[in-house]
């Protein structure tokens, strides 16, 4: 009886999933250098991932929304509190109608009606200042346990979050988001105390409308300016709650536009000074409310230097050479949690559209970049041109949230 041929060994074989695991430079590279020049989750290099956001999700804050960009997800919260003028040490009422006459002219009308672009860059720019010092805002980024492989259970607080924190105040005031206005609550004396069924007719503008008082005889001209004068009272307090659900890649650009979309669909209540309570008084009325003045509605994008020569010649290398491509160097637009591990290099870029009549359609507000030396003039030009068409993308998706 013959012999069945002895069967061949099967090859050893894995998946591509193992391979990612084993050598993750390699298995990038791989697939930059293929003749489609795609990345491991279909992307070109220069395409972001798209965002789903879900404005007004949470019912007990004055804005809130949902963003889901890839596997990244984070939730914004904000809530408005009262800070009473009365409650601020060393607060010294800087904003009596006299001193913002002189700062803006005559009356006190609000940022959008300046006409001057240097007295309204002046002035927002002692708004931020002012909106710094009281402490007006007050973001907190916090990262969900399990929200990444690196965030395990009963881990304390990262530093990570602290430095996101961080970051995030420190945009918001450099880029002079809000204004003042939209965070001040104003006392208009009349001869009928404000009470919280007869409200001013109009709170954003302390000059809206001029009212008598039945002063004695003896009242000086002095005192019945000084009596007639508005003066802040309080300040709106903005608290920013973001959580972090599932991170995959640089947090940074998903919180910020998570904030941005909580922000236009933050309403404030209309509030007033009631002389005969000494406290403040909020309308119950959502049709009272009014939203926020967001100042061009600033962008930001993450990029990634991939640089295979980092690998000294080692598998990198060699595949690039059996593949036939020269290019070494990659810039991967808002990559993800694998190819942020992948790559050395990272650049943040902030950009927003400018006013109109200041030339160029559109500014850059911040630049951040660590780790490496490979992006020069070239490469800063072309992530500058990605996050302004990163721009029209999210402001589209950010207004029809809204």
């Amino acid at each position: 009886m013959a012999k069945e041929p002895a069967s061949l060994p099967q090859p050893l074989s894995f998946p591509p999933s193992h391979f990612a695991k084993l050598a993750p430079r390699s298995y990038l590279h791989a697939y930059l250098s293929s003749p489609n020049g795609r990345r491991p989750s279909g992307r070109l290099p220069q395409e972001s991932r798209n965002p789903q956001i879900n404005t007004g999700s949470l019912t007990h804050c004055h804005g809130s929304t949902v963003v889901r960009a890839g596997d990244t997800a984070v939730v914004c919260g904000i809530r408005a509190e009262i800070l009473n003028a009365s409650d601020i040490v060393d607060y010294r009422p800087s904003t009596k109608l006299d001193e913002l006459e002189r700062r803006y002219g005559s009356g006190v009308p609000s940022l959008s009606e300046v006409g001057d672009r240097e007295r309204r860059s002046q002035a927002r720019s002692e708004d931020a200042e002012e909106m710094a010092q009281l402490n007006l805002l007050v973001p907190n980024v916090e990262l969900s346990t399990g929200c990444s492989p690196s965030h395990l259970p009963g881990s304390p607080p990262s530093t990570e979050a602290q430095s996101l924190s961080h970051r995030i105040l420190t945009l918001l005031h450099t880029s002079q988001l809000l204004p003042m206005d939209d965070l001040r609550i104003w006392y208009h004396p009349s001869s009928i105390s404000s009470s919280s069924s007869h409200p001013p007719p109009d709170e954003a503008s302390p000059a809206a409308t001029s009212m008598s008082l039945d002063l004695p005889n003896e009242t000086t001209p002095t005192d019945l300016e000084d009596a007639q004068q508005p003066e802040i009272k309080a300040y709106y307090t903005l608290h920013i709650t973001l959580l972090i659900l599932s991170l995959s890649g640089p947090p940074f650009p998903t919180l910020w536009t998570a904030l941005l979309a909580a922000l236009s669909n933050t309403r404030l209540p209309k509030a007033w000074w009631d002389a005969d309570r000494q406290s403040v008084i909020c309308s119950p009325l959502i049709s009272d409310s009014r939203p926020l003045t967001l100042n061009g509605l600033p962008i930001a994008l993450s990029c990634g230097v991939f640089n295979s020569e980092k690998d000294g010649g080692g598998l990198v290398s060699q595949i690039g050479e059996a593949g036939g491509g020269g290019k070494e160097k990659w810039i991967l637009c808002d990559v993800d949690g694998f190819e942020e591990g992948c790559c050395e290099e990272e650049v943040t870029v902030v950009v927003r559209q400018r006013e109109e009549g200041q030339g160029h359609e559109m500014e850059i507000v911040k630049i951040e970049k660590c780790g490496g030396g490979v992006v020069g003039r070239k490469e800063m030009r072309e992530v500058v041109a990605l996050a302004e068409e990163r721009w029209r993308v999210l402001r589209q998706v950010i207004e029809g949230s809204v």
